[in-house]
């Protein structure tokens, strides 16, 4: 146990002096106030399903940045009049594809995307979810960072709703491990492997896009975003990531369960269905969460110095991600709680995996490719 404690002091150490800090906020998306005139012509792609609840305040709220010469809602065979709202908003630029069922080999938000995709004729293309807001001036800064270094692909990852306790435990937390996993800074630069991207908000170059493939490229991927970087990237493309507070979703996840499962989805996915790296990553975790706040009451005082000092390490790596959820001081104590709730979701996946159940989101189901 001694062993573990100097490890996991050691991890975070490595962890909090790491020269791109993969847990810093200081990849961040901010608006513009400056007018800059757009000389590239852009529109806009949203799949919806069953999106009756948000798509009335995305599209008007899209539609007041401006830029974009049209926008295509991708009705996904939805049940809830999601159609019909669209079509009663009466917004000029704004038109419906009436999605079909998806092929075999496809995941249902790939495939609507594809449907919409002949309607694209513009420089620029934007892919939204129908449950991601953007505040004014939101389309301008993401053309302009665009325009910065000339990216094929500028992505933000959306602010989650953080309302509930349950959002308030575990919403930071999925920020903080996700920067963990796919560190911005080394997503960003052209020479890393990184690749990285929020599905959610994506700007991409449609001569790009088309040069991979387009959607069918990536067609069976349950990880679509992050596939679609990598893909980029492969093709000798410049993406970058960010953090923004001018894209924010609109989605509630107020309950356990509903987070949980949304966790589940992937997160087997993400270790490519490897009992060897599930096996890691439990080691890992019961290291550098577990054991250092365990080893806080050892009766050797000199231990409990060295894991309290490892816990302040730990509180200092999440402190950015509280700070920009604007969350009181004492939510830095709950994340080995979290820790633990993440690792639980990681052995459902897989063990849902195991049974033979299939990923499953928004009453569809996929094969684990």
């Amino acid at each position: 146990m001694v062993g573990l404690t100097f490890l996991s002091a050691l991890i975070w150490l490595i962890l909090l002096l790491l020269p791109w800090r993969p847990w810093s906020t200081k990849e961040c998306l901010v608006s513009n106030l400056t007018s800059n005139k757009q000389h590239q012509t852009v529109s806009g792609l949203i799949p919806a399903r069953n999106e009756s609840q948000h798509i009335e305040r995305t599209l008007r709220a899209l539609v007041s940045q401006g830029y974009l010469e049209n926008i295509t809602v991708i009705d996904d065979q939805s049940s809830d009049g999601t159609a019909a709202i669209v079509e009663t908003l009466g917004l000029s630029n704004v038109s419906i594809v009436n999605g079909e069922d998806p092929p075999d080999g496809w995941t249902g938000k790939l495939w609507a995307l594809q449907q919409g995709l002949p309607n694209i004729s513009s420089e620029l293309l934007l892919l939204l979810d129908a449950d991601i807001q953007l505040e004014c001036g939101a389309l301008a800064a993401l053309l302009q960072k665009q325009k910065e270094h000339d990216y094929d692909l500028v992505s933000v990852m959306a602010t989650l709703h953080v309302k509930s306790f349950w959002e308030k435990l575990l919403l930071p937390p999925f920020i903080y491990f996700f920067k963990l996993i796919y560190p911005f800074a080394l997503s960003n630069k052209g020479t890393s492997s990184v690749a990285a991207a929020a599905g959610g908000c994506i700007l991409i170059k449609t001569r790009k896009l088309r040069e991979i493939g387009g959607f069918a490229s990536l067609r069976h991927a349950i990880i679509d975003d992050c596939t679609l970087a990598k893909r980029i990237k492969e093709k000798g493309g410049k993406t970058w990531l960010g953090l923004s507070t001018l894209v924010s979703s609109t989605r509630p996840s107020t309950s356990l369960k509903s987070i949980w499962n949304m966790v589940a989805r992937t997160a087997y996915t993400q270790l490519n269905y490897s009992l060897a790296l599930l096996m890691l990553c439990t080691v890992l975790m019961v290291i550098c969460f577990v054991i250092p706040l365990i080893q806080i009451f050892s009766a050797d005082t000199y231990i409990g110095l060295v894991a309290f000092t490892t816990f302040i390490c730990m509180t200092i790596t999440y402190f950015p991600v509280t700070k920009f959820y604007n969350l009181p001081a004492f939510w830095l104590l709950t994340l080995p709680f979290a820790s633990a709730l993440f690792l639980a979701m990681t052995w459902t996946s897989a063990i849902r995996c195991w049974r033979g159940e299939r990923t499953r989101w928004k009453e569809r189901s996929y094969r684990n490719l």
